[in-house]
């Protein structure tokens, strides 16, 4: 389980032994096999349709298309990467290498209806694993959308999970350097969030800003659709960071219960700022502190009791708000969709707090043996600042290379016609 490598993790990196994944365990357990193929289903849901929908009615008529279709591809491509090796990669042995990258199991080889990953089928393991990679690079779309060419996006979604998401997962959940470190992630502050806020930003910065921005008021075109996507987003969490327990029981359970209490805490802080200081709570605001909520407890869920969730919750939802004002209206950055404040300034802010709320005190599991609430926050920041610094310097690179092989942006007469049309020669509405 990945709970269970984590824990092992700690107390070999602690003990100074060496770390092998339980591949190839005992008999699957019936139970923990059937929860963790509904949980997979619902991590699938929260790219298509969840996020699709969220990301869709935020941006304008012309363009809503071009993110259905973007999130759509990216499902295929991080697919079929997993399948030829990304998996391998991740979570393979890299002998030599182990604390960098893992190896082998290319085209899923040895990926058999009998083989075992803890006490689940490892073709369960891997097809949940796999959403995991799916909705990282869909993630950081929102940051450039409007105006990427389709054919950029493609390439950087396939670049991206090669030369980051894959090592850091691998650092984080296959066995590597920060896993041995003790590292608090349960399930993606640092792989998912931090990852994928942070790549975000960089894409952002090198794309510049849509044409208008920031004088021109780019509203969301359909706050229904968004409503939607943020519900499926809430539901399919669930499967997200209960799932992560990999196992049908009180671990699973209590990260259900935390992530839960965790995006009510996030909806509601973001909903009372927008009141008092504009007078009206906004629908937009509460599903995005909900967001918020749900991002910033995903590296705390399997670790913190429902206290830790509520206070983790309450900040994810001020602190993102004024992320999102800072990024916006005083260093005027166009990530259209507010990727990097929400995902990624939550991602560094939970899997902070991992090291805090994990503590007994607090209702959480207890620190492994030999740690401290201090120890355990020092290898919390070492990750933090190795996931966005290895994120930001890859991305920024893959985003140069792009740009000078087949470009970046789309032309000035292509964003102003919206990418539906330029791009997939489609219209989202013909009323």
């Amino acid at each position: 389980m990945r709970y269970a490598i984590r824990r092992a993790t700690i107390c070999c990196a602690l003990c100074g032994g060496g770390y092998a994944p339980p591949l190839f365990a005992a008999d699957a357990n019936p139970g923990h096999a059937a929860w963790l193929l509904v949980a997979t289903a619902l991590v699938l849901f929260m790219t298509l349709p969840g996020l699709a929908f969220f990301y869709g009615g935020l941006v304008r008529t012309k363009n809503v298309l071009s993110l259905l279709m973007q999130c759509f591809a990216i499902t295929c491509i991080a697919s079929l990467l997993w399948f030829v090796c990304g998996y391998g990669l991740a979570f393979g042995d890299g002998g030599v290498h182990q604390a960098w990258i893992g190896g082998g199991k290319a085209w899923l080889t040895g990926v058999t209806r009998e083989s075992v990953s803890g006490s689940v089928p490892e073709t369960v393991f891997a097809m949940f694993q796999m959403t995991f990679a799916i909705i990282t690079p869909a993630l950081i779309v929102g940051a450039f959308a409007e105006r990427m060419k389709f054919s950029a996006v493609l390439l950087f979604a396939t670049l991206w999970l090669l030369l980051v998401y894959f090592p850091v997962c691998h650092w984080v959940w296959g066995g590597g350097w920060l896993a041995r470190l003790g590292v608090l992630d349960y399930a993606g502050g640092t792989v998912v969030h931090i990852n994928a806020g942070v790549a975000a930003l960089v894409a952002a910065l090198v794309l510049g800003r849509r044409r208008g921005f920031p004088e021109t008021a780019m509203t969301p075109h359909d706050l229904t659709m968004t409503v939607a996507g943020a519900s499926m987003l809430w539901v399919g969490w669930f499967g997200f960071n209960a799932g992560s327990a990999l196992a049908a029981d009180g671990n699973a359970g209590m990260a259900m219960l935390v992530t839960h209490l965790s995006a009510a805490a996030g909806s509601l802080a973001w909903m009372a700022i927008e009141w008092l200081r504009y007078g009206k709570p906004s629908v937009l605001g509460i599903v995005t502190g909900m967001v918020a909520g749900l991002g910033t407890i995903t590296p705390a869920s399997g670790f913190v009791g429902p206290i830790g969730a509520v206070a983790i919750g309450a900040l994810a939802g001020i602190v993102c708000y004024f992320a999102t004002q800072v990024v916006k209206r005083v260093l005027r950055i166009d990530d259209s969709l507010d990727v990097f404040p929400v995902h990624g300034i939550g991602g560094m802010l939970g899997t902070l707090l991992t090291g805090v709320f994990v503590a007994r005190e607090f209702g959480g599991i207890g620190y492994a043996d030999g740690m401290s609430m201090p120890a355990q926050l020092g290898v919390q920041a070492v990750a933090v600042f190795a996931s966005g610094a290895w994120s930001g310097l890859v991305s920024f690179g893959i985003l140069k290379v792009i740009a000078a092989t087949c470009g970046l942006r789309v032309s000035m007469e292509a964003e102003t016609e919206g990418l539906d049309l330029s791009a997939h020669g489609e219209r989202a509405y013909t009323l």
